[in-house]
């Protein structure tokens, strides 16, 4: 048996920590259950207007389907490892919290299939610009994106790629991303287009 030198033990967790290792649960199960009792707080109206809505409550680590104003369905969901509060820049392991949209869909990732999320927001480019993450033109760049329901610039230190994607939802692995059982995404998969609405709640 093979054993790790503690230089080598120290590297991993420094890795991991950092977000720069992804641990998704293998083998992925079906589309999985939430529990009644969270079911059961889930608001019977969407948060948004849309004919689909979905909402993320990261708390509860459920996902909402709301179809022609009425919830159709819930999925249990996996964050990343500091799920607590909003994402303020790239690296941070969070997951935005706010008024998203679904940005861009990836048939072709290596986490089954992935719906790109809107993030950076209008709201997000200005924090970050407050902050000085961001330039003005990047700012910019942003608003304007938002504004035409297109995907933002995700190359900036207020960072992106973040999505709905599967790869298992048995415990909190990604890097940021909402991550569920890979029957799940394909459901969602065959309901959700670019431009529906993703509100995300603490």
């Amino acid at each position: 048996m093979a054993f790790l030198s503690l230089a080598a033990m120290a590297a991993a967790l420094v890795a991991l920590r950092l977000g720069l290792v992804h641990d998704p649960p293998k083998p992925s199960a079906p589309a999985g259950q939430v529990a009644p009792t969270v079911k059961r707080h889930l608001p019977a109206k969407p948060p948004a207007a849309g004919e689909r809505v979905v909402l993320i409550r990261k708390a509860d680590r459920v996902l909402a389907l709301y179809r022609e104003g009425k919830l159709a369905a819930a999925y249990p969901v996996a964050l990343g490892p500091s799920s607590a509060g909003h994402k303020q820049r790239e690296g941070d392991g969070r997951t935005p919290e706010g008024e998203y949209y679904v940005c861009n869909r990836n048939a072709q990732s290596q986490f089954h299939l992935f719906l790109g999320l809107s993030y950076p927001s209008a709201r997000d480019a200005a924090a970050g610009y407050r902050a000085g993450l961001i330039t003005k033109a990047q700012r910019e760049a942003i608003v304007a994106a938002n504004a035409k329901h297109q995907r933002p610039p995700w190359d900036t230190l207020l960072g992106g790629e973040v999505g709905i994607h599967g790869g298992g939802a048995s415990h909190d692995w990604t890097l940021g991303c909402i991550a569920l059982e890979d029957a799940a995404i394909e459901e969602l998969w065959q309901v959700l287009q670019v431009g529906d609405p993703v509100v995300v709640q603490p």
